[in-house]
């Protein structure tokens, strides 16, 4: 592998993997529980995420290598547990891929829908295999396209090299920051001090109250700061790693962190905290409301689609760069580690990854993955941390 990354790059790679569609839609999930205090919500979920990612910067330091928690396990405790943790990475890295992807099905359509009144036939939208948690339908006149394609493009662009990749993903990265700060100015304009009182004010309903509210809301608005660690996955492919890549994860960190709670700021502030229950598209709403207009509903829709691009990409990545890593330990075949001489990439590795994460994006729903992908990441973190 090519060591072609600088740190702006790998920074990149961190905030790309983690800001994704979460934040556009997490206020709605949490700030019922937590009323206006849903900003301490993120600021709880961001030292908890923070104390793993000072355990990924430490280790990521002293183990530059290109496998994140698969290569620190094996370093440390040996082969049988960094097998285990490598399974786990798949679970993390291969089905949040399809997750992520499968999201991005219904944010294009959204998008085409508000910006040329045509939406994509269900029956290509539609997953073949649906579960809701005791029985699985099989719908065989169904297949998810979207997602299919979005694989098809981060493969294309994952074979043409790391260095391409990486700038492709900063510029994605550069565009939904953008859009955020979009979405700030414009609720401050209709920002109202009153929405922060009484500060604890979850819906009676839900069950929270005071700091229980926070911590429940903590909890849901993690998933949003998940992905800091694929910067480690890249610790082969950067300048001055043992530099870099610490660096790199702790900065990723603080800009996920301004960015979410200057969103949260402006979301409470712009509309009061009863109205988020139950709210489709919240920001959306938000700023229709501010404005009196549609159009921001259009701005936020190509947000989302480039966000997804952008987390869909890293994650694919990642997945690739562990499994050559696991592979160069002779744990899986030796195609896995093979790079193409011109782009310095594991080409055949790319491809693989990216036929069965797009076979598994097109054929089935999300629900099922991100339980997964839950229990994958939260091994991955449990054994960085030990």
């Amino acid at each position: 592998l090519q060591r072609s990354l600088s740190l702006f790059p790998l920074t990149m790679i961190g905030v790309g993997a983690t800001i994704g569609t979460g934040i556009f839609f997490t206020m709605v999930e949490a700030v019922p529980k937590a009323g206006p205090a849903v900003i301490l919500s993120f600021l709880l979920a961001a030292v908890t995420a923070g104390l793993t990612a000072l355990c990924y910067a430490e280790l990521a330091g002293r183990v530059p290598a290109a496998g994140s928690s698969y290569s620190f396990a094996y370093a440390t405790v040996g082969e049988f547990a960094a097998f285990i943790v490598a399974a786990c990475l798949l679970l993390e890295y291969g089905l949040a891929g399809s997750a992520v992807a499968i999201g991005w099905s219904d944010y294009l359509n959204n998008f085409l829908v508000n910006a040329f009144g045509w939406e994509i036939p269900a029956h290509l939208r539609s997953p073949m295999f649906v579960s809701d948690h005791h029985n699985v339908n099989f719908n065989p006149g169904n297949f998810n396209l979207p997602p299919v394609i979005l694989v098809a493009m981060c493969c294309l662009l994952l074979v043409r090299g790391a260095k391409e990749s990486a700038t492709t993903n900063a510029v994605m990265v550069l565009v939904k920051l953008a859009i955020l700060v979009f979405f700030a100015v414009i609720a401050f304009t209709g920002f109202d001090t009153a929405n922060f009182t009484p500060f604890f004010s979850p819906d009676p309903d839900s069950g929270y109250v005071g700091m229980a509210g926070v911590t429940a809301a903590a909890g849901t608005v993690f998933f949003s700061f998940i992905g800091l660690d694929t910067i480690a996955t890249a610790g082969e492919e950067a300048n001055n790693s043992r530099r870099n890549v610490p660096i790199g994860i702790l900065a990723a960190l603080l800009i996920v962190t301004a960015f979410y709670l200057l969103v949260a700021v402006a979301a409470v502030g712009a509309q009061p905290a009863r109205m988020f229950a139950g709210q489709e598209a919240g920001l959306a709403v938000i700023l229709q409301n501010v404005t009196g207009q549609a159009w921001p509903a259009l701005v936020l829709s190509a947000g989302a689609v480039v966000s997804v691009f952008s987390v869909t990409l890293v994650t694919i990545y990642g997945q690739t760069r562990i499994l050559y890593a696991i592979s160069r330990d002779g744990l899986i075949p030796k195609t896995f580690q093979k790079v193409n001489k011109r782009t310095l990439a594991p080409v055949s590795n790319t491809i693989i990854v990216c036929l069965v994460v797009g076979a598994v994006a097109g054929l089935v729903d999300s629900g099922f993955l991100w339980d997964m992908v839950s229990m994958g990441t939260l091994t991955a973190f449990i054994v960085v941390s030990i």
